[in-house]
């Protein structure tokens, strides 16, 4: 972590714990004041622009060079590649030795994307036939190694970015699962995550991770719910983690997804007179629910290890229960109920900011679920409409009064990530 980042990190403790200081006499408000004016967060705002202002750059010249490219001659194009190349990277290898990080990072971030589009344009030049997505994972290889070399979370991001469309494009254009890029993702990327432990960087390898996994096995025709495996997995991996800034969006966004299938087969499922869906959803008996119970095993027994056992609670979501040989849609209302009520819950016991915001949140959802299954064929559409709005509104001003009143009473409120 850079010392901008530091004099970031206390600017928002001392915003946050600052004026319970002056409430309490440890500070007058003048004193406050003038500490806040010694963590500016100018430099903050103003390092943003070199990054954005990189990715216009480098959007530009792409379209540029794309517009004019037939009237350009190969040796020329080569040329243009080359120098744009080596000249993003030196300068911004320069720019990080004189301290100039921003400005440095975003250079490298232009030599990456100047990189990938080069062995498009090349590949194109010379009218290569693609049969596969080698061509990109070569990029992503690349932006691995940048990443890890740089240590910056902006090149995380756009190496994440270029991973994951690389998946896609192999899914959409060649019907295929490129294991190759998801292991680079998961290896050279889960390794920056690892070391980096930043909430938002975990975030958004997490949402990767479940879309890579939605589309392996979409791509090999298995069934719907065999998704629940690797994110499950993600979870447990997530209670072997002591560092909150990892454990947390690891299992908020396992949690997360699982609970929007929950919602989906409420909503559109409903019982099983849908049997082709059922056909589709519903994974080989033995075999997924033996799989379930060895991860189900693990995570119990790392969140004992670890006195967390309580949010054992969270495996209440898991969609084992559409084995049952009745509806179980009904059923999975009152699931989702209780399971936004113990995330409601379990934030006001610990003071957490971000789990009762959740918990509010799914437990809107779960009313809105409740509602459509229970009145959507006989109530008249516009009465539904319009009983449904107010009972949102009514719901959600009660909520969020009730939070702001905790939030207002408690100050020492934690606000992790």
């Amino acid at each position: 972590m850079n010392c901008k980042e530091v004099i970031v990190m206390n600017r928002k403790l001392i915003e946050t714990e600052g004026q319970r200081w002056v409430e309490l006499g440890i500070v007058t408000p003048v004193q406050y004041k003038q500490i806040l004016k010694l963590y500016t967060e100018r430099d903050h705002a103003i390092g943003l622009v070199p990054l954005l202002g990189s990715i216009l750059l480098g959007l530009g010249l792409i379209s540029f060079i794309a517009a004019n490219w037939q009237g350009i001659s190969e040796l020329f194009r080569l040329i243009i590649i080359l120098i744009a190349l080596c000249g993003f990277y030196f300068t911004g290898e320069a720019l990080l030795r004189k301290n100039q990080e921003k400005l440095g990072i975003a250079c490298i971030g232009l030599g990456l994307i100047s990189f990938g589009t080069g062995i498009i344009l090349i590949a194109q030049m010379f009218h290569l036939q693609a049969y596969d997505v080698s061509s990109w994972i070569v990029w992503g290889i690349a932006g691995a190694a940048v990443t890890y070399l740089y240590r910056s979370r902006y090149l995380f991001l756009l190496t994440l970015i270029i991973v994951s469309i690389t998946e896609w494009y192999s899914v959409v254009e060649f019907n295929h699962f490129s294991y190759l890029t998801f292991a680079i993702m998961i290896i050279g990327l889960g390794s920056y995550v690892w070391i980096r432990k930043d909430s938002l960087v975990t975030w958004l390898f997490s949402i990767s991770f479940i879309i890579q996994s939605f589309m392996l096995v979409e791509v090999n025709d298995w069934h719907f719910l065999w998704n629940a495996i690797p994110v499950i997995l993600l979870y447990t991996l997530g209670d072997a983690v002591q560092e909150s800034k990892i454990r947390v969006p690891f299992q908020s966004a396992a949690l997360i997804s699982i609970y929007l299938f929950d919602l989906f087969f409420i909503i559109i499922v409903g019982n099983q007179d849908h049997v082709d869906l059922y056909d589709h959803l519903l994974a080989k008996t033995f075999p997924f629910l033996i799989s379930v119970a060895f991860i189900f095993v693990i995570s119990i027994y790392l969140k004992l290890r670890q006195n967390r056992g309580i949010t054992g609670f969270d495996w209440i979501l898991l969609p084992v229960l559409l084995y049952l040989p009745f509806e179980v849609d009904i059923l999975y209302i009152f699931i989702l109920f209780l399971f936004s009520s113990f995330i409601l819950w379990r934030g006001y016991v610990e003071g957490w900011r971000f789990k009762i915001n959740l918990g509010t949140l799914l437990f809107l959802c779960s009313t809105m679920a409740a509602y459509i299954k229970l009145t959507w064929d006989f109530m008249d559409k516009s009465l539904f409409f319009i009983i449904g709005g107010s009972l949102l509104l009514g719901l959600s001003w009660v909520l969020n009064r009730r939070r702001n009143k905790f939030l207002e009473d408690n100050k020492e409120v934690i606000d992790r990530d």
